[in-house]
């Protein structure tokens, strides 16, 4: 096989690159993520609880707290779904939605889901001070807007 030829099917068969995840990451690949996060968001107390990768999903939970109230919960689920890892959210309870993984690092990963009303992407990273930040982004009527949650590890 010709290199040029050789260069051609990598690009089809890796999509060019442009989708990690479609090079077979796996649930365990996001083990970073595991924990009980702590954070604070101008007066309202976020946590964020991510059990570590195990039968080939990993499980999640956000709450948010003001003034002693429950103002907010989101049930989370990480799994392999037609192949690719996807981040399932279900605000409030409601039905899941899906956002496949767009990519997959060392302690990074974007989830996307281009027909979603907002957020149309979902990003977690590990920094180097060891805080889990999460960002919502996309287009919110007809203007780009994004949400950012950094959260500590609980003691």
């Amino acid at each position: 096989m010709t290199m040029i030829a050789s260069a051609v099917l990598e690009v089809a068969l890796l999509g060019g690159g442009q989708d990690t995840a479609a090079k077979g990451d796996r649930i365990e690949d996001l083990a970073w993520m595991a924990g009980t996060w702590l954070g604070d968001d101008d007066g309202t107390a976020a946590e964020e609880h991510w059990i570590p990768p195990r039968g080939g999903a990993m499980l999640g939970v956000h709450r948010d707290v003001r003034e002693g109230r429950m103002v907010f919960f989101e049930f989370l689920r990480i799994e392999l779904v037609q192949g690719k890892l996807t981040y399932l959210a279900s605000p409030r309870g409601r039905p899941a939605t899906p956002f496949a993984a767009k990519s997959v690092e060392p302690r990074k990963v974007v989830f996307e889901n281009p027909k979603h009303d907002f957020p149309q992407r979902i990003l977690y990273w590990l920094d180097g001070q060891g805080a889990l930040h999460a960002r919502i982004e996309g287009t919110q009527a007809g203007k780009e807007s994004a949400q950012e949650w950094v959260w500590r590890r609980a003691p």
